[in-house]
């Protein structure tokens, strides 16, 4: 599960940390609230392509991290733990940084 999701430089973002809990979590807000923003970061975070121009004007990298509460599912912890990925803490940490220049860095329980 989801439990927290940062953004840092994403579109028109500066930065947000939103905190998730068990159960439905609903993105509400008037037309351009930044719902669909928030979206493309999780999407980001997960593997879609980047480019360049979602990192905000005058930064230079947008950075999206995720946290994900894996600790009760087992087989993603063993898959973690398969792949030299510490999962002890039940925790799987997801990060990517989407330079200006274009490079792409991702992180799975990193720095």
């Amino acid at each position: 599960m989801l439990t927290e999701l940062r953004i840092r430089d994403y579109a028109v973002i500066d930065v947000l940390s939103l905190e998730l809990e068990p159960g439905l979590n609903v993105l509400t807000g008037e037309t351009g609230a930044g719902k669909s923003i928030i979206v493309g970061a999780l999407s980001l975070l997960l593997g879609e392509r980047a480019s360049s121009e979602v990192v905000r004007a005058g930064a230079g990298k947008a950075t999206i991290e995720g946290v994900f509460d894996v600790s009760g599912l087992e087989d993603v912890r063993e898959r973690m733990e398969e792949q030299g990925i510490d999962a002890s803490e039940g925790l799987l940490i997801l990060k990517r940084e989407v330079a200006r220049e274009g490079r792409n860095r991702a992180w799975v329980n990193g720095p």
